[in-house]
C-alpha cells in the first residue's frame, strides 16, 4: 500500500436484518470506531445516499485551500482553520458492511443502490453464500467478504474493516497531490520511506495530510493536539542552516542542522506566529533511507487560529451505540 497523503478517522456502518448481531457488534467492536448500526437496509441506503453531496463538498473545501496556496496564501494555516471549522468531518462514512443473506433484499442488491457512495464494501456471507462473493469481489462490487462461521470472526472483521479505513481516499488524496513536486512524492512512496512513515503516523496522529510546501505532513492525534513532522532532503542541509542563521541560531545548532543531527521548522514558526528562540529538533531517518530526514514538531495549542476538536472528544458527543430500527 502507498503512503497515503491524506488520513482521518469516518464512520462505520454495519447492515445486519438480524438485531441481535448487531447489539453484539456494538458491544465486541473496538471504542474508538464510531458505528452506524441498521437493521433495515432501507434506512442505510437513504442515509448513505445522502453522503456523496456532503463528500463533494468537503472535497471542494479542500481544493479551495490547494487554489488559494497557488495564490500565494500559506498552507499550514489553512489546514488548521479547516480542521477548526469541520468539526462533521468524522460523520462521514468510509466503510459499509452489509449481510448478504436478508429478507426481501440481499446485501449485494443494498450495495448495488448504493453504487454512487464512494466509500469501501465488505459482504458479510454465509457458508453457502461465498461463491457469490467470490464472483463479486472478481466483479470489483466488494472489496472485502468475511464469513460469518468463522471461530475468530470478531477478530478478521476487525483487521478487514482497519484495513479498509486505513487505505486513501483518491479524491482528497489527489488534492493534497498536486502540493507536491514529482521527487517530493517519489521520496514519499519509495519502499522504505513510506512503510516507516505509516508507522509514524499510525502511533502518532489518527488524521493527517501531507503537504509539499513546505515539505512534511501535519498531524493530529486523537485528543486534538497537533504537531508537524517536517522532511527535508539531506541536499537541503545547508540552504536551511543558512536561513537558520538569519533566524539567530548559534553555531552548535548550524553545524547539527548541517551533519544532520537536527532540523529546525522555519516556515512552521512563520506560519503559525511562533516567537522566541528557534526550536532545534533530533533528526531521524524514515526507513533508514539516506536521502531523507524527519524531525517531529509540536505546535502550541495557544499558536492555533482557533480550537481543534479532537477526534476522541467528538467521538463522546455522540450517541451511544444502538441498532437503529
Amino acid at each position: 500500500m502507498s503512503f497515503p497523503l491524506f488520513r482521518r478517522p469516518g464512520t462505520v456502518v454495519f447492515v445486519d436484518d438480524d438485531a441481535d448481531y448487531l447489539d453484539m457488534l456494538a458491544m465486541v467492536l473496538p471504542r474508538h470506531w464510531h458505528l452506524r448500526l441498521h437493521v433495515r437496509p432501507s434506512q442505510c441506503i437513504h442515509e448513505l445516499l445522502r453522503e456523496p453531496p456532503l463528500w463533494e463538498i468537503d472535497a471542494w473545501n479542500q481544493q479551495v485551500l490547494v487554489d488559494q496556496w497557488r495564490q500565494g496564501k500559506p498552507l499550514i494555516p489553512q489546514i488548521l482553520a479547516y480542521w477548526a471549522r469541520s468539526g462533521d468531518r468524522y460523520a462521514l462514512a468510509r466503510v459499509c458492511v452489509v449481510d448478504f443473506s436478508m429478507p426481501g433484499m440481499d446485501g449485494l442488491q443494498v450495495l448495488a443502490d448504493i453504487s454512487e457512495w464512494q466509500g469501501a464494501r465488505a459482504l458479510l456471507t454465509g457458508q453457502a453464500d461465498e461463491q457469490v462473493a467470490v464472483r463479486a469481489f472478481n466483479r470489483g462490487l466488494i472489496d472485502q467478504f468475511i464469513p460469518k462461521q468463522l471461530p475468530d470472526i470478531s477478530r478478521r472483521l476487525i483487521e478487514a474493516v482497519d484495513g479498509m479505513l486505513a487505505a486513501p481516499h483518491p479524491r482528497h488524496s489527489e488534492i493534497w497531490r498536486t502540493t507536491l513536486t514529482p521527487d517530493q512524492h517519489a521520496l514519499l512512496q519509495s519502499s522504505g520511506v513510506q512503510q516507516a512513515l505509516q508507522e509514524f503516523v499510525a502511533s502518532h496522529w489518527v488524521e493527517h495530510i501531507a503537504i509539499g510546501d513546505p515539505f512534511g505532513i501535519l498531524g493530529i492525534d486523537d485528543a486534538g493536539s497537533v504537531s508537524w513532522l517536517q522532511l527535508e532532503t539531506r541536499d537541503g542541509l545547508h540552504a536551511l542552516a543558512e536561513l537558520a542563521e538569519l533566524e539567530g541560531v548559534d553555531a552548535d545548532g548550524l553545524e547539527d542542522i548541517r551533519s544532520g543531527r537536527k532540523l529546525v521548522s522555519l516556515e512552521l514558526r512563520q506560519a503559525v506566529g511562533l516567537t522566541g528562540p528557534c526550536e532545534l529538533v533530533p533528526a531521524f531517518s524514515p526507513g533508514r533511507d539516506a536521502r531523507l530526514l524527519a524531525a517531529q514538531f509540536r505546535i502550541p495549542a495557544e499558536a492555533l487560529p482557533n480550537r481543534i476538536q479532537g477526534y476522541r472528544g467528538w467521538l463522546a458527543e455522540q450517541l451511544p451505540r444502538r441498532v437503529q430500527d
